[in-house]
């Protein structure tokens, strides 16, 4: 049986527990989830180097996940271009089921492994790209296609599981493995699971866009003007960038169309 479909035997009794008991249990669990990735870390680098060199190389970085993880993953790439500038099509998160399942479950889609290998397809990967499968139990047959078809494409393919010796790992180059357990509610892997995929993608992510040049220090200097809190934040980035006080920083960007590294270019 998978780990991640065993009973946990510190939720047992979770139907008797008080709501003070069960978030106590939670949390207890929520910190095996975030441990898990210990061991992985070495693989997590890995995958942060192949998709920085992807992006490098004009390719790009291709999510693909079933359910909680194709969810999961479509945040993370929504969140690239606000974040750090990028481009819609340079990070992508193709989802068993379609768009629609953002919002609506299509359990049933991941059991077709020609349809991920379609996916793949029509998404044009090449040797550029970098291709991520996500899979909680690691034998989501979408994923399982797609990761075959992205290596046969030539692509650089990362699985990211909570179980051991799992299918997807087999077709993948670089294997990030976060052994979470059984979970709370036996076999909801949205929970300690799709914790772990989450901070697993936001590694992954970030550590690629600092990588190419989207942060200096710390902070984010591709942000885009789209409201106020962002508008305010680019102002103290160039404040303390390029050590002003915030009003000349405001001007300065407003004189440059609001592109912070226009502004430390003048700067410079």
């Amino acid at each position: 049986m998978l780990d991640t479909e065993k009973r946990n035997p510190r939720t047992l009794l979770l139907d008797r527990m008080s709501s003070e008991e069960m978030v106590s249990v939670f949390q207890e669990e929520n910190r095996v989830a975030v441990e898990a990735l210990t061991p992985a870390l070495p693989s997590i680098a890995r995958a942060i180097d192949a998709a920085a060199a992807a992006l490098t190389d004009g390719g790009r970085i291709l999510y693909v996940g079933c359910g909680t993880s194709g969810r999961l993953a479509a945040q993370d790439a929504a969140e690239c271009p606000p974040t750090y500038g990028t481009a819609p099509e340079q990070v992508v998160a193709v989802l068993a089921g379609g768009a629609s399942a953002l919002v609506k479950a299509s359990e049933g889609a991941e059991d077709s492994a020609e349809d991920g290998a379609k996916a793949i397809r029509e998404n044009g990967v090449c040797a550029k790209d970098i291709v991520i499968g996500i899979s909680a139990s690691g034998g989501a047959a979408y994923v399982l296609g797609a990761l075959r078809a992205a290596h046969a494409a030539g692509a650089t393919t990362v699985s990211v599981t909570s179980n051991a010796d799992a299918p997807i790992s087999a077709a993948s180059d670089i294997v990030i493995y976060t052994p979470t357990g059984p979970e709370p509610v036996t076999g909801s892997t949205r929970m300690k699971a799709g914790t772990a995929q989450k901070l697993v993608l936001n590694m992954i992510s970030t550590g690629a866009m600092v990588k190419t040049g989207h942060v200096i220090s710390n902070l984010m200097v591709n942000l885009k003007p789209t409201n106020r809190k962002l508008r305010a934040r680019m102002i103290r980035i160039v404040s303390l960038l390029a050590d002003c006080p915030e009003a000349i920083a405001e001007r300065r960007l407003e004189q440059r169309n609001w592109s912070i590294r226009s502004v430390l270019a003048e700067g410079s």
